[in-house]
């Protein structure tokens, strides 16, 4: 692994919320950091962030929930030692499924499913063979934990998530690589709302924490901000 002033993050979805911050711990930390962002006209707190970093931090763009803008992304990046996804959506949280609409249902689970597989197999090449490969998932998709249902498409999307990185680490059995889950718990960003009992203060840098730790640790885990296993 090249040293830690060399070392560059990809985090996918670093507009705003756990996604910006993770790259803002990144870059304390030492990090060369690229995010993304769905728009690059409109300004976000990356580019904020990028604007004093002294180069180390760039902006690019892309929804990933547009495949065409991969191949695109793909050419201007160089070798990555973390790739991490972020990106994420939610909807009503009260509705249970039976209620859900089509297109609710669909845009959940291509953003929070689908998409972040389609980013990490278009991008894998890129991740040197000692790096990280991760993506937030959420305790919610723990099918064992689910004692008291609610969020249930948001639920169902990061049960999916889990098991297509499942499927991604059984093809990735022969490699060096660190695969992870992340779990962050219920913390206070657009998606998880005011009441979430966590402030991104309290809980980014045990999110790195446990990132930096997973680096040299090969195979897939689910694992909460404290580094502990989340039954699947």
């Amino acid at each position: 692994m090249a040293s830690t002033e060399t070392r560059t993050a990809l985090i996918v979805g670093a507009s705003r919320g756990l996604g910006h911050a993770l790259a803002a711990e990144f870059f304390d930390r030492g990090w060369n950091v690229i995010g993304t962002v769905r728009d690059t006209g409109a300004r976000t707190l990356l580019h904020d962030l990028a604007d004093r970093s002294g180069g180390r931090v760039s902006v690019e763009q892309l929804d990933i929930n547009e495949p065409d803008q991969l191949a695109p992304l793909h050419e201007c990046l160089p070798r990555l030692d973390l790739l991490f996804i972020n990106a994420g959506t939610t909807n009503n949280p009260h509705t249970p499924i039976g209620e859900v609409s089509t297109a609710d249902f669909i845009d959940v689970m291509v953003t929070n499913a689908l998409s972040p597989l389609r980013v990490i197999e278009a991008l894998e090449d890129l991740v040197a063979p000692d790096g990280l490969i991760g993506a937030m998932s959420s305790g919610q998709g723990s099918i064992t934990n689910n004692t008291q249902g609610m969020r249930e498409v948001y639920r169902g999307s990061k049960a999916a998530l889990n098991m297509f990185m499942r499927s991604f680490a059984a093809r990735q059995a022969e490699t060096g690589r660190a695969l992870v889950l992340m779990a962050p718990g219920w913390i206070r960003t657009g998606l998880g709302g005011e009441d979430a009992p966590y402030t991104m203060d309290e809980t980014v840098p045990l999110i790195a924490d446990v990132l930096l730790s997973k680096l040299g640790r090969p195979g897939l885990e689910y694992l909460d901000r404290f580094g502990k296993t989340v039954p699947w």
